[in-house]
């Protein structure tokens, strides 16, 4: 169902309000607020395809309905269990690459994890070069990741090669309860100093882009935004597969983007 122009107008009141509530002014740059239905917006989002990464057993789909959707004002990634393009399991991730990259400012993304062991939500950022120099230089900030294995910790983590060229990573795993029961706020406010992570209203990690300082900064360039969720499987972050607790819905109220008025 759509919403209001009431609702819409007081939605919008309180991104503003919400956006100066730390006394830091903010502008709002770019948003997927999901107020409709169907795909997710081809304006804003494109598609991850296949086997992709770390061995992980899900192919992430392209434009296909079951595994992202917009419905109820909330995008939707759901992970099935399925035979399909000779995998076992299916997912989405999307990624904003080649439609808007980020360098500084606040992003803020309301969701809602989804539990159980294997599970593995994210909300994460790679550096746009990433094509040409590759992973760890172009660098990785992880604004949140939950594995069902340790189901009362939020993952908050760079990644990056320093001066040495050696693969280097810091964050925080604080312990936040049980974060698969609601929505929650995961965020980073990142300028030319620093990136500070949150959970809700709660700072806890600061990373310094000088202890990243090689040959040249992966965060101080373009990055875009990642929202999937993977299966885990043994030898990986995610962990082993409890394939029972498919099929798996990951839901993202919204996501928003903000750049710091001087």
């Amino acid at each position: 169902m759509k919403k209001s122009l009431l609702t819409l107008l007081l939605q919008f009141l309180v991104i503003s309000l919400f956006a100066q509530s730390d006394g830091i002014k903010r502008k709002l740059i770019w948003a997927d607020e999901f107020n409709y239905q169907g795909l997710p917006d081809p304006s804003k989002w494109d598609y991850e395809v296949g086997l992709v990464r770390n061995k992980e057993p899900q192919y992430y789909t392209k434009a296909r309905l079951e595994n992202a959707r917009v419905e109820g004002g909330k995008l939707v990634i759901e992970a099935k269990k399925e035979t399909y393009k000779g995998a076992k399991f299916t997912s989405a991730s999307l990624i904003t690459l080649g439609k808007q990259h980020f360098k500084y400012g606040r992003i803020e993304v309301r969701a809602k994890v989804c539990k159980g062991i294997g599970s593995w939500p994210a909300i994460w950022m790679l550096g746009t070069n990433r094509g040409a120099v590759k992973w760890p230089d172009c660098g990785e900030i992880d604004i949140m990741e939950f594995v069902g294995k340790d189901s009362t910790l939020v993952y908050g983590t760079v990644h990056y090669a320093d001066s040495t060229n050696t693969y280097k990573y810091k964050g925080e795993k604080p312990d936040m309860g049980k974060p698969y029961e609601d929505f929650h706020i995961y965020a980073i406010n990142w300028t030319k100093e620093n990136i500070e992570f949150y959970y809700d209203n709660k700072k806890y990690f600061t990373f310094n882009l000088k202890d990243a300082q090689g040959r040249e900064n992966p965060f101080k360039k373009d990055f875009y935004l990642l929202l999937n969720l993977a299966l885990g499987r043994q030898g990986t972050l995610g962990g082993p597969l409890n394939e029972d607790i498919l099929p798996l819905k990951y839901e993202v109220d919204y996501v928003r983007v903000y750049k710091t008025q001087k």
